[in-house]
C-alpha cells in the first residue's frame, strides 16, 4: 500500500521540484526538521532515496542544460553580433584608410583651365574638345561658373599630340626661350607700358590729388632755386647758400616723388601681384635721406666753416637779396597753401585729425611736399632775418648762424619723413576703430561663429590688406546647400544606398557640393566687405 503511494509522490511533478530540491535536501540534511519530515525521510532512506536521488539528478541536469543552451544561444548571439559589427567598421576603417595616404605626392584629381593648358602643354583649341569638362564655381566674385580640365587628361593628351614627355619637354623650353627674348625687346618701350598709353597714365598723374601737388611744388622750387643761386653768387651770404641748397634738395626731391607717383599708379603684374602703391613711401623715404645729407648736412657744415673763417669784403643784404627772398616766401606759400587744402580734403575722407593725418603718413607724397613747404616759408624767414642782421650790425656771425638754422630745421623735417615712411614699409596696422568694424561686420554674419587673429596691415597710401581666421559655422552652410536641393529625391538617394562604395560616392557629392556653398559665402562676405571699404583692396579668410 505505502509503495505505490511513495511511487506516485515521487512520480508527481510538484514532489519532485518541491521535496527533492537541492535547498530542500539542503535543509534535511544540516538543518533541525520536524519530526513529520523525518518520518517522510524515513520512508524513502531504505529503498527508495535513491530513486528519488536519480531523479534529482536528472531533473536538475536538464534545468542546467537547458540553462547553459540558452546562456550559449545568447553567447553566440552576442558574438556574431559583435563579430559582425567590428567586422564592419573593420571594413569600413581599411576602405577608408586605403584611399589616401596624405604624406605622399598625389595629383590625379588636379584641374588646370583651359589657358594654363593651352600655354603649358602647348595644345590648340581643337585638341581640348575632346577632352572632359569639367564645371565650377568661377575663383572671382560675381562671375559665371568656368570649365576646367583634368590635368592627367591634358598631359595625356600633349602626350598623344608631341609623341613624347620628352619632346614635349624640349618644345617647352624652347618657347620659353623665346618668350624670354621676347619681353627683352618689350623692355621699356617709349610709347606703350605695360598698363596703357604712357601719355594716358601721365595725364591720370597730373590730373589731380597728389600729382598736382608734387608738380607745382617741383616747377616752383625749380625757379626759386634758380634765383637764390644768383643771390648767392653775388653776396656770397652762408643763410643765402643754404637756402640755395635747401630749394635745390626740394626740387630734386619733388621730381623723385613725381616719378614715385607715377610709378604707384601702374597696375599689379606677375612680379608684383600686389602693385606699387609702395612707391611712394619708397620716392618719401629717399627724399627724407636727400634733405638729410645735401640740405641739413651741406647748410650747418657751411655756417660752421663760416664761424671759424668769417670773411670779409661781402656785400651780404642788399636790394636783390630781400627780393629774392621775399618772391620765393610768395611761390613757397602758394604750393605751402595746396599742400594743406589736399591733406585736409584727404584727412576729412578717413575721418582723422589734420595732424594725425600727416603724423601717420596716409598720402608720402603729400606730406613731403607739405612738409618741405612748411620748413621753406620758415628757412625763408630765417634767412631774411639772418641776412637783415648782419647788414644792420655788420657782424656776419648772424649770418652763420642762420645758416646753421636752416641746416637744423632741414634735419628736423628729414627725420620725421624717414621715421614715418619706414614705418609705412615695415607694415603698418590701420586704426583700431576700422579694425573693430570689420570684425563686427564678420561676426553678425549668419554663418560665421567667431573671428579670430585678425589682422590689417596698410599696403600704401590708398590701399590695405585684411586677414582673419573664420570659424564657419556648418551648420549653417549645410542648410544653405540643402535649401536648394530636392530633399525628398536626396532621401531616396540615401535609402539607395547597399555597399560601403556607393555611400562613399554619394557622401562625396554632397560634401563637394556643400564646400562649393562655403565658397559662395566666402565670396559674398569678401564682396560685402570691399563694398563698405572701397580702399579693402586683398582679403584672407581663413577657415579654422
Amino acid at each position: 500500500m505505502i509503495r505505490p503511494v511513495c511511487r506516485k509522490l515521487i512520480g508527481s511533478k510538484f514532489w519532485q521540484t518541491q521535496f527533492f530540491s537541492p535547498r530542500f535536501c539542503h535543509q534535511v540534511t544540516h538543518q533541525k526538521t520536524p519530526s513529520t519530515w523525518r518520518t517522510t525521510l524515513d520512508l524513502f532512506n531504505s529503498r527508495n532515496l535513491h530513486v528519488s536521488s536519480r531523479i534529482l539528478q536528472t531533473e536538475t541536469t536538464k534545468s542546467e542544460s537547458k540553462t547553459e543552451t540558452a546562456n550559449d544561444d545568447k553567447k553566440i548571439d552576442a558574438a556574431n553580433k559583435k563579430e559582425d559589427k567590428s567586422t564592419i567598421v573593420s571594413k569600413m576603417k581599411t576602405y577608408m584608410l586605403k584611399r589616401r595616404d596624405y604624406t605622399k605626392k598625389y595629383t590625379d584629381n588636379n584641374t588646370i583651365t583651359a589657358v594654363r593648358a593651352m600655354q603649358e602643354y602647348i595644345l590648340p583649341p581643337s585638341d581640348l574638345e575632346e577632352l572632359r569638362q569639367i564645371r565650377v564655381r568661377s575663383p572671382y566674385a560675381s562671375n559665371a561658373p568656368i570649365h576646367v580640365y583634368l590635368e592627367r587628361d591634358v598631359e595625356k593628351k600633349a602626350i598623344e599630340v608631341w609623341g613624347s614627355k620628352e619632346a614635349l619637354e624640349r618644345e617647352r623650353k624652347r618657347l620659353k626661350r623665346l618668350e624670354v627674348k621676347r619681353r627683352q625687346k618689350l623692355q621699356f618701350p617709349m610709347s606703350q607700358s605695360d598698363n596703357g598709353p604712357v601719355m594716358s597714365q601721365y595725364k591720370g598723374l597730373l590730373s589731380g590729388g597728389p600729382g598736382r601737388v608734387v608738380a607745382f611744388a617741383a616747377a616752383a622750387n625749380g625757379l626759386i632755386c634758380f634765383f637764390k643761386l644768383g643771390c648767392f653768387v653775388s653776396t656770397g651770404s652762408a643763410s643765402m647758400f643754404s637756402e640755395t641748397l635747401h630749394s635745390l634738395a626740394d626740387t630734386c626731391n619733388q621730381l623723385l616723388l613725381l616719378w614715385g607717383i607715377n610709378e604707384s599708379l601702374k597696375k599689379a603684374d606677375e612680379e608684383h601681384p600686389y602693385g606699387f602703391g609702395n612707391m611712394r613711401h619708397i620716392m618719401s623715404l629717399i627724399s627724407g635721406v636727400g634733405i638729410f645729407c645735401i640740405g641739413c648736412g651741406a647748410s650747418i657744415y657751411h655756417g660752421i666753416q663760416v664761424l671759424l673763417h668769417p670773411a670779409s669784403g661781402l656785400e651780404i643784404g642788399n636790394l636783390m637779396s630781400f627780393s629774392i627772398l621775399l618772391g620765393a616766401a610768395v611761390m613757397e606759400s602758394a604750393s605751402l597753401a595746396l599742400a594743406v587744402n589736399e591733406t585736409r580734403r584727404n584727412a576729412k575722407k578717413y575721418e582723422l585729425s589734420f595732424w594725425e593725418y600727416v603724423k601717420e603718413s596716409r598720402d608720402p607724397s603729400t606730406n613731403v611736399v607739405l612738409l618741405e613747404d612748411s620748413a621753406a616759408v620758415m628757412g625763408v624767414g630765417i634767412a631774411g632775418s639772418a641776412i637783415a642782421l648782419t647788414y644792420y650790425t655788420g657782424n656776419i656771425l648772424f649770418d652763420a648762424v642762420g645758416s646753421i638754422m636752416i641746416g637744423g630745421l632741414l634735419g628736423g623735417v628729414a627725420t620725421f619723413l624717414v621715421t614715418s615712411n619706414a614705418n609705412a614699409l615695415i607694415g603698418r596696422s590701420i586704426p583700431p576703430s576700422r579694425l573693430e568694424e570689420l570684425q563686427e561686420m564678420l561676426e553678425d554674419d549668419a554663418v560665421i561663429r567667431g573671428v579670430y587673429d585678425v589682422k590689417a596691415t596698410q599696403l600704401s597710401s590708398e590701399e590695405f590688406k585684411f586677414k582673419a581666421e573664420i570659424d564657419f559655422d556648418g551648420r549653417e552652410i549645410t542648410r544653405a546647400y540643402l535649401a536648394s536641393v530636392d530633399m525628398e529625391n536626396m532621401l531616396r538617394e540615401i535609402h539607395a544606398v547597399q555597399t560601403l562604395e556607393e555611400l562613399e560616392i554619394l557622401i562625396s557629392r554632397y560634401g563637394e557640393h556643400v564646400i562649393d556653398t562655403l565658397g559662395v559665402h566666402v565670396d559674398r562676405i569678401e564682396s560685402e566687405l570691399k563694398k563698405k571699404n572701397p580702399d579693402l583692396r586683398h582679403i584672407d579668410l581663413e577657415v579654422l
